[in-house]
């Protein structure tokens, strides 16, 4: 018997200052804002998204009046670059639009029809990376080999992969990574199935203040000086690394004021401690030198891309893997603080990721 073709509904973000006689934000402010993040300048970011330079200034300079708080950081000469209020914006509307997802409706219209051939590019869902987000950007921009990305926690993601609801799984690993805290990962992935790209390294550290005037060197201090902090959320490879430094130096989450606080990209923390609503907070390099912080290098670590086997050899992920070894990865990684791509493009066993 033949099944019901669906109409998948899926509901907007729509963000209003408080109360009742604000208007809406524009729909196209959060797009806008990605755009700069990705491009650096106004007048790239409009062109992308078919606006008028004009146009995208007045929008920018509309929602400034209406929040009372810049958004965009515009210097003649420099391009611009989000305030620590816009990235909290983006990083908010991101984090709900995953929410909303949930609640899609699919309405029954009738009979199916014959699929469509698949045309899409890959689906990714990943552990945030600043330079995985700016590679598939330029992908889905330019060659259209990326199609959906979705940024959620290491395990989440592999379990995606498991599930066949993503063709990548970006995920990260400390090196070294005590006791067995690295097993939830390890028992998502199946050495005969799957296979992991090398990406890359990357520094993982505490984010503070410009000057640093708590002195804070360690999560130690954190504790020790009831100093303000703002947590990664549960799932994510990052909380998982930070849970771990903890145990090992026997520190109680409880001691650790703003552990329950938590956000959902590393651009996200480093935006809270540089808008001054917390002393320090646990992420990468790339984000602390984005929002100016001063940063603590504490571990080192490798970030993985894992996909089925016997999908290696398929035109997209030949494509993919040329991009990763090649000038594509490069051009992405110019700018970013304390990354390494050596060796990035080598397929490897699931076990090299636990070694």
């Amino acid at each position: 018997m033949r099944g019901l073709a669906t109409l998948r509904l899926e509901p907007e973000v729509c963000w209003r200052p408080a109360g009742r006689a604000a208007a809406p934000l524009e729909r196209r402010l959060a797009p806008l804002l990605a755009a700069i993040r990705t491009h650096g300048t106004l007048r790239s970011a409009a062109r992308e998204l078919g606006l008028s330079y004009r146009g995208a200034w007045g929008l920018l300079s509309d929602t400034d009046r209406a929040l009372g708080v810049p958004l965009v950081e515009l210097q003649r000469g420099r391009g611009a670059r989000l305030t620590a209020a816009g990235e909290q914006l983006l990083a908010a509307d991101a984090r709900v639009a995953r929410q909303l997802r949930e609640s899609a409706l699919e309405l029954e219209l009738g009979p199916r029809r014959a699929p469509a051939a698949a045309g899409r590019g890959l689906v990714v869902a990943a552990s945030h990376d600043l330079l995985l987000a700016a590679l598939c950007d330029q992908w889905a921009r330019l060659a259209g080999l990326v199609g959906d990305v979705s940024f959620r926690g290491s395990r989440e993601s592999l379990g995606a992969l498991a599930r066949g609801e993503a063709d990548l799984a970006g995920f990260h690993c400390s090196s070294p990574a005590p006791g067995d805290a690295a097993a939830p990962l390890r028992q998502l992935l199946d050495g005969r199935r799957d296979v992991l790209i090398r990406f890359a390294e990357r520094e993982q550290g505490l984010m503070v203040k410009r000057g640093n005037p708590k002195r804070l060197r360690s999560l130690g201090d954190v504790a020790a000086r009831a100093a303000t902090f703002v947590n990664r959320q549960r799932g994510s490879g990052t909380r998982v690394l930070i849970d771990q430094l903890l145990a090992e130096d026997g520190i109680d989450a409880g001691a650790i004021r703003g552990y329950e606080t938590e956000e959902y990209t590393h651009l996200a923390v480093a935006a809270t401690v540089a808008a001054g609503r917390a002393d320090a907070a646990f992420g990468l390099r790339a984000a602390a030198s984005r929002f100016g912080l001063d940063f603590i290098p504490v571990r080192r670590e490798r970030y993985w891309l894992a996909l089925r086997a016997r999908r290696l050899d398929g035109e997209r992920m030949q494509a993919l893997r040329r991009g990763i070894a090649g000038e594509p990865l490069r051009r992405a990684a110019q700018g970013l603080a304390g990354y390494s791509i050596r060796g990035a493009g080598a397929v490897m066993p699931v076990g090299a990721a636990f070694a």
